[in-house]
């Protein structure tokens, strides 16, 4: 798949863009704070329904104006596929071809994208809420049953957690609801974890050899699901129910006492392994780079196995944090595969063939056109 067409209204700093893409690699050149990175960011959330870089949807709204909006035509493989999100500050409305989507969980997944930024390299080393939140994005674009399923879990956590602050609080003295509560939230965190630990056995599956590619065949990589509770990849859901049952009913005081819940997918991580050693602790910042670059080229092709279709991928400023050889071996690997949006303020000292043959746009204030 690609994207052929993009058009943008009051979206960060373009009050208007009407652009158009080729199926390859397309470099978009500017200094810093001119628009490179917002043009990269309304693609993702044109594939997402939602931003890589804030939560608050009004953020991507341009100043002064009521809303924004983001249209694509999407070349696939059965045709085009017109898209469409108009975020307000009421919310989000999406069309897909031009029909609007009940929910944005039907709405995801038209559009599939690999976004890889300098903060993906802190992936490894950042905090356990950055390693979840890829899993959570990645999980949602090839299964909208993960997203949907997500979104309860979310609105049970949080009637879950106002709850025990009034019972900490003595608002309330009721525990009958705490129980169904809690077995609402039991429920919906085993299909959450199940899923998270059949996603990450895939993206082992094809982050093993990639790494083991970049490194020279000196590294083996091992990712592994950390849960907060003690469940394995290998039980059933009943049995996951179980063991989450007794969990909760022996921190029951607890979480009255401290008002949150103290356990469940949300605080659940993953752990990073490079020849057995933990490489968040123990390895190199360049191991830390070649496992997020591992991860972000395993996305690519697990996405494809699922799918049928190459996704986009967006490499926001990320170049020149590499070195040569994995520059040479990221770029490689997407060669006349995978339709690639590249942001940098120079091509300078990036000397590839694959930025050779692209496309060249120039950023400056807001505005955007085709140089080559």
């Amino acid at each position: 798949m690609y994207i052929e067409q993009l058009k943008l209204r009051s979206y960060r700093n373009y009050e208007q863009l009407d652009i158009e893409f080729e199926n390859k690699v397309n470099v978009i050149l500017g200094e810093n704070a001119q628009g490179k990175t917002n043009v990269m960011e309304s693609i993702y959330v044109l594939a997402m329904a939602k931003s890589h870089r804030t939560s608050n949807d009004k953020d991507l709204i341009r100043w002064d104006e009521e809303y924004a909006k983001i249209e694509g035509r999407v070349e696939k493989q059965h045709g085009s596929l017109p898209l469409q999100l108009v975020i307000s500050k009421k919310g989000k409305k999406a069309k897909c071809n031009h029909i609007e989507q009940q929910r944005l969980s039907q709405y995801v997944g038209n559009l599939n994208v690999v976004m890889f930024a300098p903060e993906d390299l802190h992936l490894v080393k950042g905090s356990p809420q950055v390693r979840r939140r890829f899993i959570d994005m990645e999980i949602g674009q090839v299964s909208p049953v993960y997203l949907h399923d997500m979104g309860q879990y979310q609105k049970i956590l949080q009637q879950r957690n106002h709850y025990l602050k009034l019972l900490q609080t003595k608002k309330q003295t009721d525990l009958t609801m705490l129980d169904i509560l809690t077995e609402q939230f039991i429920e919906t965190a085993v299909k959450i974890i199940a899923k998270r630990y059949e996603f990450l056995h895939l993206l082992q599956e094809w982050a093993k050899p990639i790494h083991e590619g970049i490194s020279r065949g000196l590294e083996n990589l091992r990712i592994e699901y950390k849960p907060s509770v003690d469940v394995l990849e290998d039980q059933d859901l009943s049995k996951m129910i179980t063991i989450y049952e007794e969990k909760f009913g022996k921190i029951k005081k607890r979480e009255i006492e401290r008002g949150v819940t103290m356990f469940g997918p949300h605080r659940d991580d993953l752990v990073f392994y490079v020849n057995d050693r933990d490489v968040q602790t123990f390895g190199s910042q360049g191991q830390q780079r070649t496992t997020a670059l591992s991860l972000k080229l395993a996305e690519i092709e697990l996405i494809h196995s699922e799918i049928g279709e190459y996704p986009i991928l967006l490499l926001d400023d990320v170049l020149s944090e590499l070195d040569d050889y994995r520059q040479s071996h990221l770029l490689n690997t997407i060669q006349g595969r995978v339709q690639t949006f590249v942001t940098t303020t120079n091509v300078d000292g990036i000397d590839h063939q694959t930025l050779k043959d692209a496309s060249t746009f120039q950023v400056s204030t807001g505005t955007m056109t085709k140089i080559q």
